[in-house]
């Protein structure tokens, strides 16, 4: 018989992650001022190598005076994650957001990607504020190298 060489990689309590992942969430209420304001937050906090798939859903319509611009990314590639929304507030209740034109309340899990050496996952709103709405970004990873980790900023 053949030796199998791999190995599951394994959670804190040393139990096998065999399924697509461990789970780390962000919900954001968005107020002008500050979760709203034109700038880059930090939604995830990343450490080591991990594979991650990162979607959000919308439960309140997000409003604006103004067209802002939102994606998802890492420092120096903030829409490699989540394409740019050209107006946020074209995301809607029950929406999901995994591409530029959120439309529907069903979709396939995104693509798998791989981070390395701890580039945190960000949030950047552009050109208006976003005055009001909740979403809540989702991300599903397991660690590749043995200090690989996701945490909500």
């Amino acid at each position: 018989m053949a030796q199998i060489l791999s190995v599951f990689p394994r959670d804190a309590n040393s139990v096998p992650i065999w399924t697509e992942g461990l789970i780390a969430t962000k919900a954001i209420t968005y107020v002008a001022a500050t979760t709203g304001a034109i700038a880059v937050a930090t939604l995830f906090t990343v450490t080591g190598c991990v594979a991650v798939r990162v979607f959000g859903v919308c439960s309140d319509t997000l409003t604006s005076a103004g067209a802002p611009t939102l994606e998802v990314g890492i420092t120096g590639a903030t829409a490699v994650i989540l394409a740019q929304i050209v107006n946020a507030t074209d995301l809607a209740t029950d929406e999901l957001y995994l591409d530029a034109t959120p439309t529907t309340k069903v979709e396939a899990m995104p693509n798998r990607l791989i981070i390395g050496n701890g580039q945190d996952i960000v949030q950047t709103i552009g050109t208006a504020t976003i005055t009001g709405g909740i979403l809540t970004y989702y991300c599903v990873w397991a660690p590749i190298s043995t200090d690989g980790n996701v945490v909500a900023a």
